[in-house]
């Protein structure tokens, strides 16, 4: 099927789907000029991956050609900012990418105030003059977290958040990472790589499975993903978070990302404020 697009009961958000790709979109301003540009755009995002994806699953190196479309070069540019060397594809930053492409295409065409896409819970924002934008933080079973705070010239463009319980494969046991950066692809890269440095290496608690052993269209290939975490006692999951906010550290060292917040079963870990996103919630303006 191609792609679909409908405007939400609210009447405010607008809901693109294509194969994989989900958005939850909302703007404030000339709204049906966004939803218009928006629609527009997203139109062809898949195919446009689709026809790089052998390329865009290649282990990442810093001199690799730049791809053709313009999602799979914000991919590119955003993996190439990453300060540390460990294995990891530009799909690392498919889902934040998508949604900087389609925020874009809507700042082009219509004078936004507020406007947000979420892809999944990857999300690019953005905020003009003295706007806000105000989230709640959950966890995977919708135990609150703490609230998010943006605020315009705060240089935030992007939310992304990983961790093992999501839709994508973590090498970690984070059960989230969320990250504030310039760019929702930035945002994703960092969290994705975060998340997976959160870790205990050969704990007998975590279960690990290979990654192609249940999906065939990964890009780790045989490598391990975590499946399962039991209880951990306290000193183990502050030693995982401190991993975790080493690789953190590297990032905002690098001027890459703005924050991070590090959850690990009754454990957190924040940089520099309490300011994040939900990880399965639809997202609203305050």
């Amino acid at each position: 099927m191609g792609p679909s697009a409908h405007i939400m009961p609210d009447g405010r958000r607008l809901h693109l789907q294509h194969g994989p790709i989900d958005l939850i979109i909302g703007a404030e301003g000339q709204r049906q000029r966004a939803f218009e540009a928006a629609t527009a755009r997203f139109s062809s995002i898949l195919d446009e991956l689709v026809a790089e994806l052998s390329d865009l699953r290649v282990g990442m190196h810093p001199t690799m050609a730049e791809p053709n479309g313009p999602v799979a070069q914000r991919m590119h540019r955003a993996a190439l900012g990453v300060p540390i060397e460990v294995f990891f594809t530009r799909m690392a930053a498919v889902a934040g990418a998508v949604a900087d492409e389609v925020m874009a295409a809507m700042v082009s065409q219509a004078e936004l105030t507020r406007a947000f896409v979420n892809n999944g819970g990857d999300i690019a924002l953005h905020l003009a003059d003295d706007a806000q934008f105000r989230l709640m933080m959950s966890d995977h079973v919708g135990r609150q977290l703490g609230h998010i705070l943006v605020r315009a010239g705060e240089g935030i463009g992007g939310i992304a958040t990983s961790g093992w319980h999501g839709r994508s494969h973590s090498l970690g046991i984070a059960d989230s990472v969320t990250v504030l950066a310039p760019s929702a692809a930035q945002a994703d890269v960092a969290a994705t790589l975060i998340a997976n440095a959160v870790d205990l290496p050969g704990h007998r608690s975590i279960r690990r499975r290979p990654a192609n052993s249940f999906a065939d269209d990964t890009d780790l290939d045989a490598r391990e993903v975590v499946v399962g975490c039991g209880p951990l006692a306290d000193d183990e999951c502050e030693a995982a978070l401190r991993a975790g906010r080493v690789t953190a550290h590297s990032f905002t060292e690098a001027g890459l990302i703005t924050d991070a917040a590090l959850f690990l079963q009754s454990h957190a870990d924040i940089l520099e404020g309490p300011r994040l996103v939900p990880v399965k919630k639809e997202l609203t303006f305050a």
